[in-house]
């Protein structure tokens, strides 16, 4: 499998919690409605949450301050799958739909997306 990670930021005109609710409430489903489609297997967004310990964190590791308001996985079975995807008319469609619905909530000059292939060390229920 391949995943594409997005780490993202809000536009500055939206408060965070406008921007999580549009993508939760609005962005989500309209992914969801369409991934059938695009042949997604699964996405999942990971919205940041405020707590002090964000500050911490980065504190001690010597990072930003500035942090991603959250990230969105996209998984597809093969790198086959993503390029049939959105290589078709209604995969072109789509990339077009969904980079415009974007737009209203991301900042695409602070955000960053990349292909990655999972490792997993500790799976779940160890």
């Amino acid at each position: 499998m391949i995943k594409l990670v997005m780490c993202v930021r809000r536009r500055p005109d939206l408060s965070r919690a406008e921007f999580q609710d549009y993508w939760f409430n609005h962005h989500g489903p309209l992914f969801r409605k369409f991934a059938e489609t695009y042949k997604a297997i699964r996405y999942i967004q990971s919205h940041t949450i405020n707590t002090p310990f964000n500050d911490k964190v980065r504190k001690v590791r010597g990072m930003s301050e500035e942090e991603y308001d959250g990230i969105a996985e996209i998984w597809w079975k093969s790198e086959k799958d993503f390029i049939e995807a959105i290589s078709s008319s209604e995969g072109e469609k789509l990339r077009t739909v969904f980079l415009e619905d974007e737009a209203k909530f991301l900042d695409f000059t602070r955000s960053t997306a990349f292909f990655t292939e999972e490792h997993v060390l500790v799976p779940v229920g160890d």
